[in-house]
């Protein structure tokens, strides 16, 4: 758990400002939910295996390090669109730091959270 206690003290002195509310931790994650609607929910076991998945309106995207799509070029890591499509991961690299992986994907998500033009599909 105290990987994510260290993930939610970074993220809210780097982010606070974008935050609604403070990040709440729970036994294998962390949850934060951004002003500009963005619900993300992260899982770290190891700078090798982690989920990271967010909500924006109706649309659910998922980054994580499932060893299940060998087809794609990040793999193992990759990225769940929202249109349910499969694509190469944009943002985390598998050895990274959690909280250089997780920073990454914030930051995009602050910018653009369903990812365009990096899912080719996701425009809605």
């Amino acid at each position: 758990m105290s990987i994510h206690l260290d993930l939610a003290a970074h993220l809210e002195s780097h982010f606070g400002e974008h935050l609604e509310r403070p990040v709440e931790i729970k036994l294998d994650a962390l949850i934060a939910h951004f002003q500009n609607g963005v619900s993300l929910e992260a899982r770290f076991a190891d700078p090798y295996a982690y989920a990271i998945a967010w909500a924006w309106g109706e649309a659910e995207l998922r980054i994580d390090t499932a060893p299940v799509h060998a087809e794609l070029a990040t793999f193992p890591n990759h990225l769940h669109g929202p249109d349910g499509g499969l694509y190469a991961d944009p943002l985390t690299l598998p050895g990274a730091t959690p909280w250089d992986n997780l920073q990454r994907v914030i930051a995009a998500l602050l910018a653009d959270p369903l990812l365009d033009p990096l899912t080719p599909s996701s425009g809605a």
